[in-house]
């Protein structure tokens, strides 16, 4: 494939992706990486798939909140088949379907992993969905339910809605019974944010966001905002909130973090709440299972159906992240090694 990292391969070997040095996809390279072992409380998961995000693309260029100590590997979410337990690992067995969240490091053959990390994985849903639930869906569930307390019949408005996290903000917010007014920057992404249950839309690279917001809601504004792009969308969008409205504060994808006049949150009696997913996840471990069961509840009833951008081999993890880094990529982005 163009853009594909070289490797030499050997039988029996572990292969991982490796960034070695900060810079562009282009910089990565796949290499033989000595067989892990589990030690004790941990688990050795065989990697049948990894998911992108965002996030990796900056991750590897130094560019992210955490800078892991060299070489490490991108991609934070995968699924697989337990390999091997370390001692005193109770509940989990070699041959066990799981999935699990790591920060950074799955993009390779075999992941060590503490057992606690890892969520049983039902026989119906196959590795490539369950790969790309954890980060995306395991955040947007925890924004809507623990950080903005959505309620059906409220309104959101998701900025940035085609992409991984957007794709996943309009699903679930039509799930929990909200309305949905999906925002994005062209057409095709707002025909692909409808075809996953969004009821309304809003071209903000034509239309001025603020305004048509309003428009929508008959004047009363959003409910919630779910706001992973920030840049100059953010004040706009805020000040399109309903009195007593959430803004969710997910994430940066425009590369500018904004700056908030306060007196708009004094005049209108809304909130601005930050979703941190992963600092939630390690001070709440059981609400996160809570919600992943409930995730994984969805997808087995059909109520929820990720949508795949495209799947990988380990050699094509840097056109992928390439993908990722364009903003070429509607729903999530999976590597198979």
């Amino acid at each position: 494939a163009s853009g594909a990292l070289p490797v030499e391969c050997h039988e029996d070997a572990v292969k991982a992706c490796l960034c070695k040095t900060f810079g562009p996809p282009s910089s990565l390279v796949v290499e033989e990486i000595a067989d892990p072992v589990a030690g004790p409380g941990e688990v050795v998961v065989r990697v049948k798939a990894c998911a992108l995000n965002f996030f990796d693309t900056l991750i590897i260029r130094g560019k992210y909140q955490y800078k892991p100590e060299m070489p490490f590997s991108p991609s934070a979410e995968f699924a697989g088949v337990v390999d091997q337990v370390g001692s005193g690992v109770e509940g989990v067995s070699p041959g066990d379907r799981v999935m699990g969240y790591m920060r950074w490091g799955a993009a390779r053959e075999k992941v060590v992993v503490a057992a606690g990390d890892l969520v049983s994985l039902p026989d119906d849903i196959s590795f490539e969905v369950a790969a790309g639930l954890t980060v995306t869906y395991g955040t947007t569930l925890h924004a809507y339910r623990d950080r903005a307390g959505l309620k059906p019949g409220e309104t959101v408005a998701v900025l940035g809605a085609s992409g991984g996290v957007g794709q996943a903000a309009v699903e679930i917010a039509a799930i929990m019974g909200a309305k949905v007014i999906a925002c994005a920057s062209s057409e095709e992404k707002l025909a692909f944010a409808r075809s996953l249950g969004a009821d309304m839309t809003v071209d903000y690279s034509v239309d001025p966001l603020k305004e048509t917001l309003k428009e929508l809601t008959g004047g009363k504004g959003v409910d919630v905002v779910y706001d992973p792009v920030g840049g100059e969308l953010s004040e706009q969008a805020i000040r399109a909130t309903a009195w007593e409205g959430r803004f969710l504060v997910i994430g940066f994808a425009a590369g500018d973090i904004p700056k908030i006049p306060l007196n708009i949150v004094m005049l209108k009696g809304c909130d601005i709440r930050g979703v941190f997913w992963g600092a939630a996840l390690d001070r709440d471990p059981e609400g996160h299972r809570r919600n992943m069961k409930e995730l994984l509840s969805w997808v087995s009833e059909g109520k929820l159906k990720p949508h795949i951008h495209g799947v990988y081999n380990l050699a094509e993890t840097a056109t992928a992240l390439e993908e990722i880094a364009a903003r070429r990529v509607q729903g999530k982005v999976i590597v198979t090694p």
